[in-house]
């Protein structure tokens, strides 16, 4: 691939007869080999510790592209531009993701085939050039509606702008490949394949930095097709929005010949467009056209291409939006995406705003239906709306959790601490990590600090109420969460001072030795000590300040009417990266865009300069840079310079506060760095976010592991650490907020120590004590809730191994013979008898109270590697576990009774493996803590525990009655009809079993009552039930910690003292039945249930 700013230096050994050629790449380094060592802790190994999702949704997120399905509207597909595909069946009621782990994130077209809609192509890599830009790994298809897909090729697009299938033949499907944005070459152009995706032509091809971004067909001949080209590259420092190569063209045979049309086209450097064929008559075509000068507006066709008139001036950004949409009926009306979406109904001359009333702005993408065209759906950077009457009002898909999140940062609010982030386009927000709900987190419980695009954010560490957050540029506010007033503290230039250079992602840190002082950072670094009321200046500008106009794109140096250049891009020479030192006050470090990273151990008096960083581009952006907890020599850096191609993984520590510095990249893949982060406890437990994934390291970052149980191939742009919980929190560039609960196991494992042990039981956090509410019913199928975690204490375990039962062994030794060759022994009866008989290994976790009496056993199945199991704090339930189909499961547990006692509690767990049992790991102690958010709770909580215990056992004893009365009733029943055809017995038998009949029904009336006719309560006056007295003293605790009211346990009491006469008269029904029996083996009968034949 063709490379910018090349630095090529000889170097001539006289020793070796051979000349050695090294091209190094200022902006790029493009291959590097990643050698995995043999002691890598295996990924798979530590799946188990699972990531939880918390969106939110109530912003949504960047919606590229919609797919609607042609012969079923309530079905459609929502490419986000980063954040996977989402398909809903039911018209956005819900979505599922569909696309979540094929090692691409970000979508830049979706299209169904019309002749098989269970065939969907995806092409991948978001149809713009923007600055927050995702990219791709090819095209996609998917034979069974999404359920699974298949790359199809054309790896190297990076961006794919449109895909079209030819409706005569579905292996026919054209792919208008963008290329990369950062660099030449690659796989653009225009390309298609004629075989399903077997194999792929360029049918289009302009030159190695320009492909092809959009392209339209004819609904009456698909051998039609227009396409524009689009030349752009955008880098860190700077953009160029198009260029001389970018144009229109035409085929009529398929894509074998194409035309440049001209007649009428905007001439000279022209940037983003769109073309459309109207499908009300296909002889219009419509072009929107960002270019140089004045020569951008609307042009339209009326003669299928021949010669193009402009319509009008307008245009929109080229690197974002210029996306038009015909109406499907009406050839003068257009829609055009853009910040404030507009509609023309004139061939384009006027252009007015289409309705925006309670909706985001930024549209992205439209689709209209055909038979109701006041109908459509439109996506943007909120989300999805839909709407019914042409854009008066419309509807908002609340339940896609596809936010991008440049940061992340959290508090210390007790019972559940919050999160805090800023968004693309999306305001910065925080919410509660979880909340006591069943249903989770709703989105109305998240608040909005600012808005605007989101990015740092800090939380007072003693006042949770004073939040600082900003929007693009540098623009800080002091929000006050309990008046939700908000006061801008953004530093100003002083008299006589130039402006300040602000990145779009400006830093700012609250010190941790001060807590009202405030760092932040433009071209210079500024501080605080009153809560940003006024500011100093405590450093000069530290970076580069380099004129970006000295580079070449392109290999050209480009004027400054060039198309957009450096709209949308930050001014260069920024502070990016902002950190103060943990140990030692004043002690910070900056890091720029430009690849510095300037000292100060002085709080800024002095700084130093470090700018050789081993394996790095020069100018790499310094994505992050992280004091030590633990050690003020010590600090970590990453660089991101995936805006020059480059997509290697640079993670580097400096022990000498940053005078020199080493590589820990190690074995981290092509994936760029966005962030670092130190155990507090362990200093050589590191975490990095990367452009696909998070990995974490044990040794300082010798190794690395990627960390990915229920996290989606997404960007991890930040990471927070919540110490009171452990939790490691990652803010995500599309799919919101991730939660992993209690990361501590990571503290103690090791690939030597997973090899040496065969199994580990970790320490056990404490688990919060409380009853979970429900109060979100009734709010339909839309209504999103983030779920919370599992409620309960959390067992992480590790197996090395699991034993294979005696089939496994016999298949493995099958399948080993057929590879060879060799002749297969068949299974004799016995060995299927054994292995039939045989029970699988599993795990028994026994919990044990303060006095080592055992409260619960958990039963599970045993899996490899690290694992987790939960205990709801809750006895086993008394109840009989009864079933019409009774089968010997080892694995299945009791259901859940009654809260245990707070307090302290041991577990442990074995494994039994052909009926022995073998202990493994270590005991671990825990407690179960109260949260005490009762108003009126139990003032003597074993009491209350007591009153359970009795309550359960009376529970015990009434519901076995109960069984046994309808298995008694069922034994009867069978005699009593059995007997209607033994002729020969006895009518003292029949008066029995009638006698029996009507003494069951009565201690059924006794039991149950009679039956109401509708609700529960709607029973006549008259005796009241066991059942009801016993649902009487039990229902109204479920929901409670209180003590149980007088009323409830006078229930009890009632039950308690008409069961033992129940409890006999089943007894003395019991031995009735039996001696009746008796006499049926004397008569000779055939079988009645519950009797063995008597054998003579």
């Amino acid at each position: 691939m063709k490379r910018t700013h090349r630095q090529r230096t000889w170097f001539f050994t006289t020793f070796v007869a051979l000349s050695i050629l090294l091209s190094i790449n200022v902006f790029g380094q493009k291959n590097k080999k990643n050698d995995t060592p043999s002691d890598t802790l295996k990924s798979d190994l530590v799946g188990g510790m699972k990531w939880r999702g918390i969106g939110p949704a109530f912003t949504s997120g960047r919606i590229a592209v919609i797919a609607v399905n042609p012969t079923n509207h309530s079905e459609y597909y929502a490419g986000v531009a980063s954040g996977h595909i989402w398909k809903t069946t039911n018209n956005g009621t819900t979505f599922s993701p569909v696309f979540d782990n094929y090692g691409a994130y970000s979508i830049g077209a979706i299209s169904i085939d019309p002749s098989n809609t269970e065939i969907v192509w995806a092409g991948t890599g978001e149809n713009n050039h923007q600055r927050a830009l995702g990219y791709g790994n090819g095209v996609y298809r998917s034979e069974d509606g999404g359920k699974s897909w298949k790359n199809m090729g054309l790896k190297e697009s990076r961006q794919i702008g449109k895909i079209l299938i030819d409706p005569r033949n579905s292996d026919v499907v054209y792919v208008a490949a963008e290329g990369s944005v950062w660099a030449s070459g690659g796989e653009r152009g225009l390309y298609k394949t004629t075989d399903g995706g077997k194999t792929w032509e360029r049918v289009l091809f302009i030159s190695e930095n320009t492909g092809v971004n959009h392209m339209t067909m004819d609904p009456r001949n698909p051998d039609v097709i227009y396409a524009t080209s689009e030349q752009r590259r955008r880098h860190f420092y700077t953009k160029i929005g198009g260029g001389p190569e970018s144009a229109v063209y035409k085929t009529t045979d398929a894509g074998k010949n194409w035309q440049k049309l001209t007649n009428g086209t905007p001439s000279g450097h022209v940037g983003g467009m769109c073309i459309e064929v109207s499908p009300a008559n296909p002889d219009i075509i419509y072009l929107i056209a960002e270019a140089q000068e004045d020569n951008g507006g609307i042009y339209r066709s009326t003669n299928k291409g021949a010669s193009w008139s402009k319509m009008s001036s307008y245009t929109s950004s080229g690197q974002y939006f210029n996306i038009l949409v015909c109406d499907p009926v009406d050839a003068d009306k257009v829609y055009s995406m853009e910040v404030v979406s507009k509609v023309t109904t004139d061939g384009g001359k006027t252009w007015n705003n289409i309705g925006l009333k309670n909706r985001h702005v930024d549209d992205h993408c439209m689709w209209i239906d055909p038979s109701d065209t006041q109908h459509w759906t439109i996506g943007g950077d909120g989300g999805l709306y839909e709407t019914f009457d042409n854009g008066a009002n419309y509807i908002f898909k609340s339940n896609l959790p596809v936010t991008q999140f440049y940061r992340v940062n959290v508090d210390n609010t007790k019972p559940f601490y919050w999160v805090y982030g800023g968004t693309q386009d999306n305001n910065s927000m925080g919410g509660p990590s979880q909340n006591i709900n069943s249903a989770g987190v709703a989105n109305d419980e998240w608040i909005v600090t600012l808005g605007g695009d989101g990015f740092w954010q800090a939380i007072e560490e003693d006042n949770p109420n004073i939040v600082y957050s900003a929007y693009q540029y540098g623009n800080i506010y002091r929000y006050d969460k309990s008046s939700t007033e908000a006061l801008k503290i953004k530093p100003e230039p002083r008299k006589d001072e130039l402006h300040y250079r602000w990145n779009w992602d400006s830093p700012f840190i609250l010190s941790k030795h001060n807590k009202t002082r405030l760092y932040m950072a433009a071209n210079k670094v500024f501080k605080s000590d009153d809560r940003g009321n006024s500011w100093e200046v405590i450093s000069e500008d530290i970076t580069r300040n380099e004129d970006r106009n000295q580079f070449k794109v392109m290999d050209k140096y480009w004027p400054s009417n060039a198309v957009a250049k450096d709209l949308s891009t930050s001014q260069w020479g920024t502070i990016v990266a902002l950190a103060e030192s943990p140990v030692k006050e004043g002690l910070i470090y900056a890091g720029t865009d430009d690849g510095l990273i300037q000292v100060t151990e002085d709080n800024g008096k002095n700084w130093f300069k470090a700018e050789n960083f081993p394996g790095v581009p020069k100018y790499a952006y310094v994505s992050d840079v992280l004091p030590s907890r633990f050690d003020e020599q010590v600090v970590y850096a990453t660089f991101n310079n995936i805006k020059s191609d480059d997509f290697v993984a640079y993670v580097l520590k400096s022990t000498d506060k940053g005078k020199t510095w080493t590589s820990i990249s190690a074995n981290l893949p092509k994936e760029t760095v966005h962030t670092i982060a130190q155990d507090f406890v362990n200093p050589d437990l590191l975490f990095v976010g990367t452009e696909f994934s998070f990995y974490f390291s044990v040794d300082g970052g010798k190794i690395w592991t990627k960390l990915t149980g229920g996290l989606p191939d997404i960007p991890v742009r930040d990471i927070a650490i919540q110490e009171r919980e452990n939790d490691l929190v990652i803010a995500t560039f599309g799919r919101g907020f991730y939660i992993l609960h209690n990361y501590s196991p990571l503290r103690e494992i090791s690939a030597k120590k997973l090899q040496d042990e065969e199994a580990i039981l970790f320490p056990v956090k404490d688990a919060l004590m409380f009853l979970e509410a429900d109060s979100r019913y009734g709010q339909g199928s839309m209504y999103y809730t983030a779920p919370n975690p599992e409620f309960g204490a959390t067992f992480t375990y590790y197996l090395k191994e699991v034993p294979k039962t005696k089939k496994q062994e016999r298949l493995k030794k099958e399948k080993d013979l057929f590879e060879k060759g060799e002749p297969i022994p068949q299974p004799t009866r016995e060995i299927l008898m054994e292995e039939e008989e045989e029970i699988a290994p599993y795990l028994i976790f026994t919990i044990k109270d303060a006095n080592g009496a055992i409260v619960r056993k958990l039963y599970h199945e045993p899996k490899k590697g690290v694992n987790r199991l939960n205990w709801k704090l809750r006895y086993d339930c008394p109840s009989a576990r009864a079933s019409d189909k009774p089968e010997f499961k080892p694995t299945s547990n009791n259901n859940d009774g009654h809260l245990v006692l707070p307090g302290k509690y041991t577990v442990e767990f074995a494994m039994d493996h052909n009926g022995t049992l073998k202990s493994l790991g270590q005991q671990q102690a825990f407690n179960a803590v109260v949260l005490n958010n009762a108003t009126l709770p139990a003032e003597d909580r074993p009491a209350l525990n007591s009153f359970f215990a009795e309550a359960s056992e009376t529970r015990r004893i009434v519901d076995g009655a109960e069984r046994f009365a309808a298995e008694l009733k069922k034994r009867n029943e069978n005699i009593r009809q059995l007997l209607q055809y033994t002729y020969d017995a006895p009518d003292a038998m029949r008066d029995k079993t009638k006698k029996i009949a009507l003494e069951l029904r009565d201690i059924d009336y006794l039991m149950n009552g009679t039956e109401a006719k509708a609700s529960f309560e709607e029973v006549p006056p008259e005796q009241v039930s066991v059942s009801y007295r016993l649902w009487a003293a039990l229902a109204g605790t479920w929901g409670s910690t209180s003590e149980p009211t007088k009323t409830m346990r006078d229930n009890l009491l009632m039950v308690q003292e008409v069961i033992p006469g129940i409890h006999q008269r089943l007894q003395t029904i019991d031995n009735d039945l039996k001696e009746v029996e008796k006499n049926l083996d004397i008569l000779k009968t055939p079988y009645t249930p519950g009797r063995l034949p008597k054998l003579e």
